[in-house]
């Protein structure tokens, strides 16, 4: 991390009051645990005095799938989410100006963190708590129902971040979901350019590196699901991937740490965990779709902070989720979502939660020091 002439371990600008360049570090060490893309970790933050600048790294972006760079601001907005929560929880308010330069189109966001006196409530220290407890899921998940109540609390999270949540309670929705997902793998997978762009972003196991999806973060073997939603082939054929029988130890001893009023969603997790079969890891769980009321890059920021903050919920319910981002990168085939299921909006996600079989293992990290820089 770059840090100019700062000989201080405080920093301040105008009337802000100082912010600790820890405090600082610790924030962007929970920001940068947000879910990305293909784990491309597309972010850079800026510090300077008490602004935070979060900034997109073209670099990172997946020029085939994403050529406008919609799932780069995604995976932003969602560690702009937990840069804000953790700041909240180290005692600072943060003011948050999206796009504030038009001129500077990777210019995210700026972050003022303006000091507050009063206590931290409780209910953003357990949400904060989420941050290390969240990892995405690939496959299926155990036949434990998700509650209605659990679901409504998801849409709300999604509603306060001003995205929306829509289900597919329809079997003939989620059917014809399932089958969209499909058929864009297929269309991914018979197109060079895009097999190419995977090969980068999915290393092999022998790999040191602290980015891409590693062989560890996906199974061997996906169980079927019915509908079953595809699953992206970043082993290409090698036979990497996770044993299914890892991360089912020490399951049950993780029941019961969510929110109060989880019980249903844990007490059977716990109670499957004992047996650990194959068969239980079947399940699609619930279908939703996050959508927006836009379609540029604002409305692409807060979907991501809409993502981070449902899954945030869903964590401390138990539940991971798991993405399904195939026909949102077929330009046809997202339309076609969008015109048949999404009620006008602009579907941004398709995402399936449930009760995982097993602990899935944390995605690597870039260190902060990679991703910071303390701006003169």
């Amino acid at each position: 991390m770059q840090t100019g002439d700062m000989q201080t371990g405080d920093m301040q600008t105008g009337d802000s009051a100082a912010i600790g360049l820890d405090v600082v570090r610790g924030a962007v060490a929970d920001a940068v645990r947000a879910p990305s893309v293909h784990n491309t970790q597309p972010w850079r933050f800026g510090v300077r005095g008490s602004r935070i600048s979060l900034r997109a790294d073209p670099d990172r972006r997946l020029d085939v799938a994403d050529p406008y760079g919609r799932e780069m601001l995604i995976s932003c907005g969602a560690a702009l989410y937990n840069l804000r929560l953790a700041l909240r929880k180290r005692g600072y308010e943060p003011d948050v100006r999206l796009l504030p330069d038009a001129d500077r189109p990777y210019l995210l966001a700026d972050v003022e963190a303006r000091a507050v006196r009063d206590p931290v409530p409780d209910e953003t220290g357990r949400e904060y708590a989420q941050i290390a407890r969240r990892h995405s899921h690939r496959g299926g998940f155990r036949p434990d129902p998700v509650p209605a109540g659990v679901v409504e609390d998801l849409a709300r999270a999604a509603d306060r971040e001003g995205a929306r949540l829509i289900e597919a309670a329809d079997v003939h929705v989620t059917g014809a979901l399932a089958a969209l997902t499909g058929a864009a793998e297929h269309i991914q997978r018979r197109t060079p350019a895009y097999m190419s762009e995977l090969v980068r972003w999915a290393p092999s196991p022998a790999s040191t590196r602290r980015d891409g999806v590693q062989p560890e973060a996906y199974p061997k073997q996906t169980p079927r699901m019915e509908p079953d939603f595809a699953a992206r082939d970043f082993a290409r054929g090698h036979g990497w991937g996770a044993d299914p029988r890892d991360g089912e130890a020490g399951q049950s001893a993780e029941a019961g740490q969510g929110e109060t009023g989880q019980g249903k969603v844990r007490q059977g997790e716990a109670e499957q965990s004992e047996s650990g079969g194959a068969e239980d890891d079947g399940a699609t769980g619930v279908v939703l779709l996050l959508v927006t009321a836009g379609d540029g890059p604002d409305a692409w920021l807060r979907a991501g902070e809409a993502l981070e903050r449902v899954l945030l919920v869903a964590a401390g319910h138990g539940l991971a989720a798991a993405y399904h981002t195939q026909a949102m990168q077929v330009p046809e085939l997202r339309e076609s979502v969008r015109a048949h299921f999404c009620d006008g909006a602009y579907p941004q996600l398709l995402l399936r939660f449930g009760v995982p079989a097993r602990r899935d293992p944390a995605s690597v990290r870039r260190p902060v020091e990679d991703v910071m820089v303390v701006e003169p």
